[in-house]
């Protein structure tokens, strides 16, 4: 049998042990147990960092507090230039006379009636633009041909102001339901979409691959490749067009005026500019505000941590 000098052993030579492994880093069955470690290391890097989530009042006081701090200190500043006389009364009216007509409303009930009006239309537009945006959004970002044609006209779509759509939605369907609807829509879909194809998009292209190799078909890789991975991006495109389809609704709203619509938040708005109430404008739009701050608050952000969560991203929590 040849002899092996000490460098072949290295600088301290340690034969392997009879009837059992060898000791990591020797030439037989060092190799397995060194890739075993490299294996668990990486294990580990992936794995997320066990941190310990604060409490629920912690948790609600971090979420909380700093929109009313700033909302406190938004008002305070609001009472000094009110208190400064740089306009009149009828530009500027003090935050006092503001809550007294706010609570007025509250007091009467019609708040209430305003929110849902505005709130439930609002919801069933956006769940509608979801259920056209995501598999357009699908189709555009798989399909070279329909990402050529569409893509642009999506873009194009998404920056035109919604207001421009309610005279046409007007004269298509008439003062009613079916017109805001169409606003809405217009609003909400080219940014869920566009959304969808921004996640997509930055899928790593080894995924799609290993769906193909395993035998799933368009429908299934879709189902349980794309839109998991492509979920971030497309949370985001949620959330713009969440914000899109409330513009749109308010837009809607303020021009599109009949009984029969009912009044909500847009048409309150409309009332307190045909009565020169700055108090009513100002009061509507705290209420609009007050909405968007609040689905942002209770929906979408607890949406987004628990996705940025799941994938071991808490330090952007």
């Amino acid at each position: 049998m040849p002899q092996l000098d000490s460098a072949s052993w290295g600088s301290n030579p340690q034969p392997p042990a009879q009837g059992g492994s060898a000791p990591l880093g020797t030439p037989h069955g060092g190799a397995e147990a060194d890739l075993d470690a490299v294996g668990a290391g990486l294990d580990s890097l992936d794995a997320p960092v066990g941190e310990r989530r604060p409490g629920f009042w912690k948790r609600f006081a971090w979420g909380f507090l700093p929109p009313v701090l700033a909302l406190v200190l938004l008002v305070v500043v609001w009472q000094i230039l009110w208190a400064a006389a740089f306009w009149s009364e009828a530009q500027l009216p003090a935050p006092l006379a503001v809550w007294a007509e706010f609570w007025s409303r509250v007091t009467d009930g019609e708040v209430f009636g305003f929110v849902w009006t505005s709130v439930h239309r609002a919801a069933l537009g956006f769940v509608a633009g979801v259920l056209i945006g995501t598999p357009l959004g699908l189709v555009v970002a798989k399909v070279r041909v329909v990402r050529a044609a569409l893509g642009p006209l999506l873009t194009g779509l998404q920056s035109l102001p919604s207001v421009a759509w309610v005279p046409a939605a007007i004269l298509w369907f008439g003062i009613n339901d079916a017109a805001i609807y169409f606003v809405v829509l217009l609003g909400s879909v080219p940014s869920i979409a566009n959304g969808l194809v921004s996640g997509i998009d930055q899928i790593p292209p080894i995924l799609p691959r290993v769906g193909q190799v395993m035998g799933a078909n368009r429908l299934t890789s879709a189902r349980h490749i794309l839109l998991p991975a492509a979920l971030p991006g497309f949370l985001a495109g949620l959330k713009q067009g969440w914000a899109f389809s409330w513009r749109s609704l308010m837009a809607a709203e303020l021009i599109a005026l009949s009984p029969q619509l009912g009044v909500g938040l847009g048409a309150y708005l409309n009332q307190g500019s045909s009565l020169n109430s700055i108090e009513t404008v100002i009061a509507a739009i705290f209420l609009i505000l007050l909405v968007g701050v609040g689905i942002e608050l209770l929906v979408f952000r607890p949406l987004e941590r628990a996705v940025l969560r799941a994938r071991g991203l808490t330090s952007s929590l």
